[in-house]
């Protein structure tokens, strides 16, 4: 094959940096669903209102959906992909090592369902949108979102069915204790959402647990899952209303000084992969050759508090030094851009 002519890598480049910009475009237009059906409800999430929130087009809303549900939908499935990353490690989690004889054993089907349930709880707790939308605003969706919906409520009922395999007594509960179980879970949570003043969501974990494990194994069982306490992350919690210290918004965009173009997201990516990367180090992994144009993103970058410079800097003749802030984390998390 043949070295590519500098026309052909001009077009290569400006594909993909239209690819990375719809999908910008898309991953704003998701928070923006997100952020809205969680805060004032999927009825006043409409098309206009969503497009306002995320600053895209009409035109380019429906060159990306088919119409406001298709959007929802997608928002949904985001929104179950972020639940994902913070339940299924809990759920998954790590064996247990007995320390008298220094052998593991797998944890149990209750020791799994707790630590899912807190995770789920904290991550609620900390994005509480996030948790309206699942919750309360789903069941209001359209055709397809509930049929999302009943699948994904028919995956939970099963993994609380595997209960049935540590029943004390007999072949255990019938299997729609499954689906009583999780109903009763999600409208314990549903009634703590419409009352926010009422406490944290993740005090509920003992007692929701105690209540899924009783008809699987017993009153005893159930009554240890209520004494036992909470354990949460640092910083997550009842202990601080389930805020981080430095908190985000749902919408990381959202009432950005500056626009994110494809340049901003790879100048990101390359702090994101490279922290305390030079004014030089960023320009060259996001393919800009002009350092005082560089310099120039990089101040607005600051200015709008995506990223902090830890070094010296020009006052004393040394490099620069940036990181991402926790906005600018979230930004790139959501373009979810590489530097490759």
């Amino acid at each position: 094959m043949g070295v590519p002519s500098s026309v052909e890598a001009q077009q290569a480049g400006s594909g993909r940096e239209g690819a990375h910009m719809v999908e910008m475009q898309r991953r704003r237009l998701l928070l923006a669903m997100q952020e809205l059906a969680g805060e004032v409800g999927l009825g006043d999430a409409t098309v206009g209102a969503v497009c306002k929130r995320s600053r895209v087009s009409r035109r380019t809303f429906y060159e990306l959906f088919e119409d406001r549900e298709d959007c929802f939908l997608a928002a949904f499935e985001d929104t179950l992909e972020q639940i994902a990353e913070s339940v299924l490690p809990a759920y998954e989690g790590e064996t247990r090592t007995r320390r008298a004889h220094g052998t593991q054993r797998s944890r149990s089907w209750r020791e799994r369902i707790r630590a899912s349930l807190e995770a789920l709880l904290v991550l609620f707790d900390e994005q509480p949108s996030l948790a309206r939308l699942c919750v309360l605003e789903t069941p209001k969706g359209g055709r397809a979102v509930l049929a999302r919906r009943r699948e994904l409520l028919s995956t939970l009922a099963a993994t609380v069915d595997e209960g049935r395999a540590e029943a004390r007594a007999g072949p255990g509960p019938p299997t729609l204790t499954a689906e009583g179980a999780v109903g009763g879970v999600l409208a314990v949570i549903h009634a703590r959402l419409l009352q926010p003043d009422s406490g944290s969501l993740v005090e509920l974990t003992p007692a929701l647990t105690g209540m899924i494990v009783l008809p699987y194994l017993g009153l005893a069982a159930s009554q240890r899952e209520q004494e036992r306490p909470v354990t949460v992350p640092n910083g997550a919690g009842p202990a601080n209303n389930g805020k981080h210290a430095a908190h985000v918004p749902a919408d990381p965009f959202r009432d950005m000084p500056i626009r994110v173009t494809y340049r901003t997201a790879r100048v990101l990516a390359v702090i994101a992969a490279h922290p305390g990367a030079s004014n030089r180090k960023i320009g060259d992994g996001a393919g800009a050759s002009d350092q005082g144009q560089v310099s120039k993103l990089l101040k607005r970058l600051a200015q709008a508090g995506m990223i902090e410079n830890q070094g010296p800097g020009n006052e004393t003749g040394e490099p620069n030094a940036w990181k991402l802030t926790p906005r600018g984390q979230a930004i790139h998390t959501a373009l979810g851009t590489g530097t490759s």
